[in-house]
């Protein structure tokens, strides 16, 4: 190969480079804004710096090896080492140390997820095909949250309509779910017909939703914002359009917004006891 071809391949390699750095953030685990979502980002990035050395060091001395004590340059065989019961034990333990030392922070992690202890608010979230129900169990508050209309609009065969055009396409819903910053929210998951899965990647969240039996999951998240997920397990010809919402909002706009659900329910009159006709 020419020197021409070469350099042209480095520089090429250089302007590639950039814009492959620029997108690993993307192709990255996302950090989220809970804390089980830092804490699987610490962990998967723990593993991951793990599995580099571990292959730095097994394809470091394999390449080795293959160059140094190749044939052609006279290389003979060892045969006592390659059956070697020290050798054995030593490819043997070290491995088990490793899994040890990794098995360690993941299983912190995982007692960490499972504990839904000393939560604030309490939501039962049912599945259903094609959407979810929020149920506030200590404040008397229900819906449903369904596929805002103008994804649903934008989705139907010939509808004409561009869906590059429509904000959140296929990530919005009318109804979404609120809850207060700083506040850990438990959250029962159960279906009501097939099996689906709540899965929202910023708050560090996903459980499956499964007929007859009641999961927990919660989380506690520390930025106001708007978070979207999706159900996460094929539940049918609509899978793809049961989005999920979570609005996280300051104590004093949750509690304006939980006034205002409670409202409705307050304002509707008493139903009218009919007259009873005289004797």
């Amino acid at each position: 190969m020419s020197k021409t071809i070469k350099y042209t391949l480095a520089a090429a390699g250089l302007l590639l480079a950039g814009p492959a750095l620029a997108a690993w953030g993307d192709l990255n685990l996302q950090r989220g804004v809970t804390e089980l979502s830092q804490e699987a980002y610490r962990l998967h990035m723990l593993i991951l710096y793990w599995c580099i050395a571990i292959a730095v060091v097994v394809f470091g001395v394999m390449i080795y090896s293959m160059v140094k004590f190749r044939k052609s340059q006279g290389a003979i065989p060892d045969t006592k080492l390659l059956h070697s019961t020290n050798v054995e034990i030593v490819w043997t333990v070290i491995p088990i140390i490793i899994l040890i030392f990794m098995a360690i922070p993941a299983a912190r992690a995982l007692i960490k997820i499972e504990d839904t202890s000393n939560s604030k608010l309490t939501v039962k979230v049912t599945g259903y095909q094609w959407k979810w129900q929020y149920e506030y169990l200590d404040e008397g508050v229900s819906f449903f949250s369904t596929l805002d209309r103008t994804s649903n609009a934008a989705r139907q065969l010939d509808s004409g309509v561009d869906p590059n055009t429509v904000p959140n396409y296929l990530l919005d819903v009318d109804n979404p779910m609120v809850v207060p910053e700083n506040t850990k929210v438990r959250v029962l998951l159960t279906a009501g017909d097939v099996i689906h899965a709540w899965w929202v990647p910023a708050l560090g969240v996903k459980k499956d939703a499964v007929p007859g039996f009641v999961n927990e999951i919660w989380f506690e998240a520390k930025e106001v914002g708007t978070y979207r997920g999706q159900c996460a397990e094929l539940c049918g010809r609509d899978h793809g359009f049961m989005p999920i919402v979570v609005e996280v909002k300051s104590a004093a706009d949750y509690q304006a917004w939980l006034q205002a659900q409670k409202q409705p329910a307050a304002a509707e009159p008493a139903p009218e006891t009919p007259a009873t006709a005289a004797p």
